[in-house]
C-alpha cells in the first residue's frame, strides 16, 4: 500500500489508515512520523495533564515522550500496538517529572468548563464537578489511572490492557464496576 500525503492530510486518516500502515511508512519516510504525531498529541498532552495539572509541564513532557518514540522508533515492535507504547513512554517521562520535581497533581484537577453563559448551567455544572472531584480523589491510584488512560487518553480497551499488562476483558470489567461505583456513589451524594 502507497501512502502519499494527500491521503495522510484527510480528516479520515485514523479511520482509513492503520497504525501499522503509517508505522510502515514512517519507518521508510521519517518525515511520516508527523502524521502518527498528529494522530496521538492530544491525547498523551491530556494524559500527562491529567498528572501534572501544569499547561507548560504537559507540553514539554508531551515534546519529551514524542522525542523519545521518535529516537527509539526503530525499536518498537511490530506485534505491539503503537498507543500502548507511546503512553507507557509518556507515563515514564511523566514520573521522570515527579521525580525531579517531587510536586503530585491528579486527575481531579482537571476540568472542562462550560461552553454556554448560562448561570444556572454553570452552577450545576460546578457542583457536579465538584462530587465528581471528590469522588475521584478517593479512588486508589490504580483505578484513577483507569479513568486517565480509558477517557483523557481515549485508549481502547486492547491498548489499555497492552499499557497495563492485564487481561483485556479484566480491564473491561475494571473500568464498567468503577463507573457503575461512581454513578451509585453521585447518585447517593445528590440524595
Amino acid at each position: 500500500m502507497v501512502i502519499n500525503e494527500n491521503v495522510l492530510a484527510s480528516e479520515k486518516t485514523k479511520e482509513t489508515i492503520s497504525d501499522l500502515s503509517l508505522i510502515k511508512a514512517a519507518r521508510k519516510d521519517p518525515r511520516l512520523f508527523g502524521e502518527l504525531y498528529k494522530r496521538y498529541v492530544e491525547q498523551v498532552f491530556r494524559y500527562t495533564y491529567s498528572w501534572i495539572g501544569n499547561v507548560h509541564e504537559s507540553e514539554d513532557i508531551t515534546a519529551q515522550t514524542f522525542l523519545a518514540a521518535f529516537e527509539s522508533f526503530e525499536k518498537f515492535r511490530q506485534d505491539e500496538h503503537f498507543a500502548s507504547w507511546l503512553f507507557t513512554i509518556a507515563r515514564n517521562k511523566t514520573m521522570d517529572y515527579f521525580r525531579q520535581h517531587k510536586n503530585i497533581s491528579s486527575i481531579d484537577n482537571v476540568v472542562d468548563l462550560p461552553d454556554d453563559n448560562d448561570p444556572l448551567s454553570e452552577v450545576i455544572h460546578s457542583e457536579q464537578t465538584a462530587a465528581i472531584t471528590k469522588l475521584i480523589q478517593a479512588l486508589p491510584e490504580e483505578d484513577r489511572e483507569l479513568l486517565r488512560v480509558r477517557f483523557l487518553a481515549e485508549m481502547s480497551f486492547p491498548e489499555i490492557a497492552r499499557f497495563l499488562h492485564r487481561n483485556e476483558e479484566a480491564v473491561k470489567k475494571s473500568i464498567y464496576r468503577l463507573l457503575v461505583r461512581l454513578h451509585s456513589q453521585l447518585e447517593v451524594s445528590n440524595e
